[in-house]
């Protein structure tokens, strides 16, 4: 069924979250690609939904996780407001800025207005996102302007391995790679170790818990898990996995449910005291028909046409694969 949801403030250009929710003996799945997601990265994010809906997820190594809090690419004074509340609320004392803007000055002056947030209740811990958007050049100058701030790692600097690895000799704060990981081909033939000190998995891009635990296995530097802007459907995902990886070293990026204005449950998934438990909620019936109704006319078939493309982009193959093992 497909569904559109509503974020309180818009995150990279998206205000309104769509995608299609799956039902199975095990539970419900969330299939949400980005628009830009071709469809044989759409796959892996279908074999995922169906992996929720219908296989059982690794035993876990622990029952809550520990989260960050994020701050889109808002003006300053949103992102203080942001991270007041999620220190507040939430208890998150890790909070991920995205950086990344035309000008450098408005993202110091965010992550300025969230480390004045932090060290006004006594302290915490910045991680910056640029998802790919500086050259070498950029990051280099960029990261020893705001390693001032305590940053304790910057993901994906640059749009390439190489471009990243040239960054990291340079500059020492930590290294996260995302999307060179999560939109490769083959996200288990990624050599990331003379780029990164850590590789960010988000399990619904890259095909479930189960696929997930063998590219994080794969790739041999320490794990960041995240979610991708998921509903409280679709973060059981990366929380299944959280909870099941053996070594977390840092917070998790499940803390997006505090972006959401409406959801498919009751009770959005949201940290509290700065961790989340590891559950596999299911959607509240009234909830669901209302992000049903909300979805736009012509966005209806789009949805049902994604989802037949990705299963036929090799979805169908992965499927049925894992349901022989």
């Amino acid at each position: 069924m497909p569904f559109a949801v509503t974020l309180r403030v818009p995150f990279r250009g998206v205000t309104v979250r769509e995608g299609m929710v799956i039902q199975g003996p095990r539970g419900w799945g969330e299939f949400a690609p980005f628009d830009d997601y071709s469809d044989a990265r759409a796959a892996r994010w279908l074999v995922s939904a169906v992996e929720a809906a219908y296989a059982p997820w690794p035993a876990l190594a622990r029952s809550a996780v520990t989260a960050n809090a994020i701050i889109p690419g808002v003006d300053a004074s949103t992102a203080g407001l942001m991270a007041r509340e999620a220190i507040a609320e939430s208890g998150c004392t890790v909070i991920k800025v995205k950086v990344g803007s035309v000008e450098l000055a408005d993202d110091e002056a965010r992550v300025v207005a969230v480390r004045d947030a932090l060290d006004v209740t006594g302290g915490g811990a910045i991680r910056l996102d640029a998802n790919g958007a500086w050259s070498p050049e950029q990051a280099i100058r960029a990261l020893r302007r705001l390693g001032a701030y305590g940053i304790e790692l910057v993901e994906q600097p640059c749009a390439s391995l190489e471009d990243i690895a040239e960054v990291r000799r340079v500059v020492s704060i930590p290294i996260a790679v995302d999307e060179c990981v999560r939109l490769a081909s083959d996200p288990q033939a990624v050599s990331v170790k003379e780029a990164a000190d850590y590789a960010v998995i988000k399990p619904s891009t890259l095909g479930g818990v189960t696929a997930s635990m063998r590219v994080a296995e794969s790739l041999g530097v320490p794990i960041v898990v995240s979610g991708s802007l998921d509903t409280s459907i679709g973060l059981a995902t990366p929380l299944a996995f959280a909870g099941a990886w053996p070594d977390l070293p840092l917070a998790s990026g499940v803390g997006t449910g505090r972006l959401l204005a409406t959801d498919l449950v009751e009770q959005t998934l949201v940290p509290r005291r700065g961790s989340l438990p590891v559950v596999h909620p299911a959607p509240d019936l009234d909830r669901l028909l209302v992000a049903r109704d909300a979805v736009p006319t012509d966005r209806v078939p789009y949805w049902w046409s994604r989802l037949k493309r990705a299963w036929h982009a090799g979805a169908d193959r992965a499927v049925e694969r894992w349901l022989r093992t």
